[in-house]
């Protein structure tokens, strides 16, 4: 693929060599690197020894890790976002409210990411943190900002996006998809039950920002035994609207409140 005249290759290869590792390969050999990459030994060898000079990669000699240094990266991001600020107030009053888990994330690319969340004591078995990542498709906020997206961005989507079946219940073909985010886009809020995992329901809405965009999502995600769907959008969806209306109401003012309804 040709690449634009600014375009910086060593940037995007030292961007990968952290991206190789993650949950499942915390720590990676010089030559897992290098295959994951798609680099050679001798230039994997050199980004990983650039890495830890910096500070962001540790080595025993043999196998290599991230230091705690990159959520600087992540913490960049984040500190620079009003979203989670002027939310989470909203979410904890949520959370207090109907006594389940609220979280918030943003699109990126074919992923959401949660960039807040205020969990109950209940456990679940999905391991949810801020910076988590799950595929879009499969996702109520992410069909949320999926319904949202321009026709254009929606088509090229829907042809490039790897629709896996995460359980038995996921929609996991365009035609599908698509026809579920038009009733999403008409609904104005979206239910997703157990296609992400099995047991976990969750519905989610959009928030919207000055402009009319939708900037990030909502959810509130509930144990299948313990709410039907129905149940779900009788009891929880009424407040989880009213917390949107109030986070896009602080947006537009650009103020988070702290008050206590």
């Amino acid at each position: 693929m040709a690449r634009e005249p600014y375009y910086v290759q060593s940037l995007e290869r030292g961007l990968a060599v952290i991206r190789a590792f993650d949950a499942e390969r915390r720590e990676l050999t010089l030559s897992e690197v290098a295959r994951i990459c798609g680099l050679t030994r001798a230039a994997a060898r050199r980004f990983l020894l650039t890495l830890t000079d910096l500070g962001y990669v540790r080595t025993d000699g043999r196998l290599f890790s991230l230091t705690p240094r990159v959520l600087e990266l992540g913490y960049a991001f984040l500190g620079g976002l009003s979203l989670p600020e002027v939310a989470e107030p909203h979410m904890e009053r949520l959370v207090a409210e109907v006594r389940e888990t609220c979280s918030m994330s943003v699109l990126d690319g074919d992923d959401i990411v949660y960039v807040a969340r205020v969990p109950t004591s209940r456990i679940m078995r999905v391991a949810i943190n801020v910076g988590t990542r799950f595929p879009a498709y499969a996702t109520s906020m992410g069909r949320v900002l999926l319904a949202a997206l321009p026709e254009r961005d929606l088509d090229a989507y829907l042809t490039r996006a790897k629709l896996e079946p995460l359980t038995d219940r996921t929609i996991c073909t365009p035609g599908a998809l698509r026809a579920e985010l038009d009733r999403v886009r008409e609904a104005g809020h979206s239910m997703v039950d157990q296609e992400l995992e099995e047991g976990l329901r969750a519905i989610a809405t959009p928030i919207r920002d000055r402009s009319g965009a939708a900037a990030g999502a909502v959810n509130i995600s509930v144990h299948a035994a313990r709410a039907t769907v129905d149940a779900i959008r009788e009891a929880i969806l009424p407040p989880l609207l009213v917390a949107t209306a109030a986070i896009e109401a602080d947006l537009r003012i650009g103020a988070p409140s702290r008050s206590v309804s």
